[in-house]
């Protein structure tokens, strides 16, 4: 059974990461410990606990007088995310695609969404979820676990460039829901080359997005 500090942690680290950190706002910004306590429920220690183990990810930096900083990702820094995404998701779709395993009907079900909440202008945070259980599911039909918990790492920077990239250009959100189709069709047309390129395609369009000044 957990103590209350690992328990008062835990909700710390889980508050942050999905609802903290994935805020375009708070780049650039930061963090103030008691109010991210009052807010959470807990004491300042499990919050500092918190914000020290996201140091070590690399998500949050510790100024000395200053306090917690969320730095904004680089040009840099984001363009190695989409390459490293793109390693992932082009190998699982090819090992996915070999033993007839791809979960077609879960990522179109996450697509359907995605399509209802680009026409009705829905919350981009939700988008931008599906957008990650679109690629995650194909990622999990490799069988691969350690691949799978290395993609699920990457998720609090996914969706903080992601959001960003919806603010970015009004229409990103029909875009992506058509190059999620594409990647569909790539798929189902079971040629491992094709649909590495439409994954290519999808990651190389959003990073344009992204760097765009």
């Amino acid at each position: 059974m957990p103590t209350s500090r690992e328990s008062g942690r835990e909700r710390a680290l889980h508050y942050l990461r999905e609802t903290v950190l994935v805020d375009p706002r708070v780049q650039g910004t930061f963090l103030n410990e008691n109010e991210l306590a009052g807010r959470i429920g807990v004491s300042r220690t499990p919050v500092r606990e918190a914000l020290l183990l996201l140091v070590a990810d690399g998500l949050v930096e510790m100024l000395p007088g200053r306090g917690a900083y969320v730095p904004p990702l680089t040009g840099r820094q984001i363009a190695e995310l989409m390459e490293l995404r793109g390693v992932l998701e082009q190998h699982a779709a090819r090992a996915a695609m070999v033993t007839h395993g791809v979960p077609f009907e879960a990522m179109d079900a996450a697509l359907d969404h995605q399509r209802r909440l680009a026409g009705a202008g829905g919350d981009p945070a939700e988008f931008i979820e599906l957008d990650m259980v679109f690629h995650q599911t194909l990622v999990d039909a490799a069988g691969n676990a350690l691949l799978s918990r290395t993609y699920a790492g990457l998720r609090v920077r996914q969706r903080r460039i992601g959001v960003t990239a919806l603010f970015r250009t009004e229409d990103r959100r029909q875009a992506v829901c058509t190059e999620h189709g594409r990647i569909l069709e790539a798929l189902a047309g079971d040629d491992p080359e094709v649909a590495a390129k439409a994954i290519d395609e999808h990651l190389q369009l959003t990073l344009r997005v992204l760097l765009r000044a």
